[in-house]
């Protein structure tokens, strides 16, 4: 049990009970998952307590338990070491079980309230057309080279993520682009590895049903920073209010990237439309497909950490310029009578201004904006009466509908959203909790050369209503509608 014995220290190990020299088959923190061999580590979780279910694991076979506070009742055929932490614990263990995979290859985790899931995904398509095999851990998917993993979550948790990095290095992958959510911080999924460089895209309000002051969410990113070695690096968003705090205690390269202010890497908007931006970076004129100042930070960030990586300028801005937007990120979609719809994933007050400020800076030669919004349940509800309130300052009709209302009611939702709307702008605003009227209606509304937007869900294949998820596509039944129209 060699990975027990890495451990002990790192993990804060203050007690063993049993013999650690026994090999093991299998870790896992679900008992569910327990067979004759496995390694159960209880993590005290939001929901449950792994340390109630150690008698389980041990009737199941486990050959050795890692816990905070020993079981009354000891199996003398067990192994059990008490840790001060066991989530982090479980990081060090996953890392060590499958043999270190982040150590061999360069592993950059991105983090930030938005632009994550772009840069990250921009970044594994740069470095796979620059010919480097590469891995990608995202929101939307995994990736092990091109080949798609569905994912389930921003970050995977530590027994997940080190499976897949050490398929990725199976593979020959040199290198992995990876979100890092604050979640995956404080619940310790990050613990163990081993990151070459850190990205920081931008903070703001979310997140706060878990975190509950934001103080403590930027904690949980400044967090990921303060973790990394000397020898990575770590760019950050000069232009962002918090972009210095990152890298205040970094053992870390620092480096930053900027659009307004002095940077290490800077860059200025020439033209921004419809069709992409022009942008001056580094002292080179160049076009990219992307739409909007977001995406020129997010940019940046990629360009930034490309070189930070030892890549060519030249190369990585030529690469960079015939990339697409990620799916559900600003996707737009024109109906023959000319109406645009745009799917986007902003479920956040900054997402959701950002890409209306974008569509209203580029509209030139279009009509009305019509958004269709909503807000998920079982999360921060301070951002609802923001999000109607920046949807009705921005647009000429709001349609607020039901997001993932989860276990919540989504008709309370909507009417925690109507509390930011003012007398004013109650006019143009229309209520349907079914989402797909909701589109319907919005697209029905739409006349040619206006713009619908249909926020919240981006690339999401499905809508969570009471712990079931119905299969719904924002863009497939955009297509739909406009077939009928």
């Amino acid at each position: 049990m060699q990975l027990l014995k890495d451990i002990l220290y790192k993990a804060g190990t203050t007690e063993v009970i049993g013999d650690l020299s026994s090999s093991i088959s299998q870790i896992t923190f679900d008992s569910e998952n327990v067979m004759a061999g496995s390694l159960f580590i209880a993590v005290k979780g939001t929901r449950n307590d792994g340390h109630n279910y150690i008698n389980k694991a041990v009737e199941s076979g486990a050959k050795a338990i890692v816990c905070e506070i020993f079981p009354e009742n000891i199996n003398n055929n067990t192994t059990y070491v008490k840790v001060k932490n066991s989530s982090e614990a479980l990081g060090w263990i996953a890392s060590n079980f499958y043999n270190n995979p982040s150590q061999k290859l360069k592993l950059v985790g991105i983090t930030g309230t938005n632009g994550k899931t772009t840069i990250a995904t921009l970044l594994h398509q740069l470095f796979r057309k620059l010919d480097y095999k590469a891995g990608l851990l995202s929101t939307v998917c995994n990736k092990i080279n091109d080949t798609i993993i569905p994912s389930t979550h921003t970050t995977p948790d530590a027994i997940q993520l080190n499976a897949l990095l050490k398929m990725m290095v199976d593979a020959g992958c040199t290198h992995c682009f990876m979100e890092v959510s604050s979640h995956a911080v404080v619940q310790n999924r990050i613990t163990g590895l081993d990151f070459t460089g850190g990205v920081f895209s931008n903070i703001t309000h979310d997140h706060l049903d878990y975190h509950k002051t934001f103080a403590e969410y930027l904690s949980a990113k400044k967090h990921f920073f303060d973790s990394l070695s000397s020898r990575a690096f770590a760019v950050t968003n000069a232009d962002d209010n918090n972009g210095y705090v990152m890298l205040q205690n970094t053992k870390a390269l620092r480096a930053t990237y900027s659009l307004k202010n002095p940077a290490e890497y800077k860059a200025k908007i020439l033209e921004n439309v419809f069709s992409g931006l022009q942008m001056n970076v580094d002292g080179v004129d160049v076009w990219f497909k992307l739409v909007g100042s977001f995406n020129a930070y997010n940019i940046l960030a990629i360009y930034s950490t490309s070189i930070l990586l030892g890549e060519d300028r030249s190369e990585i801005l030529k690469i960079l310029s015939g990339l697409e937007a990620v799916e559900g990120r600003f996707d737009c979609i024109r109906s023959e009578k000319g109406i645009v719809a745009i799917i986007d994933y902003a479920h956040t007050p900054d997402a959701l201004n950002n890409v209306l400020n974008t569509i209203n800076a580029v509209k030139e030669g279009y009509e009305k904006v019509i958004t269709v919004v909503g807000c998920g349940g079982d999360r921060d509800k301070t951002k609802r009466p923001l999000m109607a309130k920046i949807a009705c300052d921005n647009c000429n009709r709001v349609i607020l509908t039901s997001d993932n209302p989860r276990s919540e009611d989504p008709e309370k939702i909507i009417e925690e959203m109507m509390v930011g709307v003012d007398v004013i702008s109650k006019k143009k605003v229309l209520s349907i909790i079914n989402r797909q009227e909701a589109i319907k209606t919005a697209l029905m509304f739409a006349q040619k050369e206006d713009i619908v937007l249909i926020a919240g869900k981006g690339h999401e294949k499905y809508q969570d209503i009471k712990g079931v998820k119905h299969p719904f596509d924002d863009k497939q039944i955009v297509k739909e509608i406009f077939e009928q129209l």
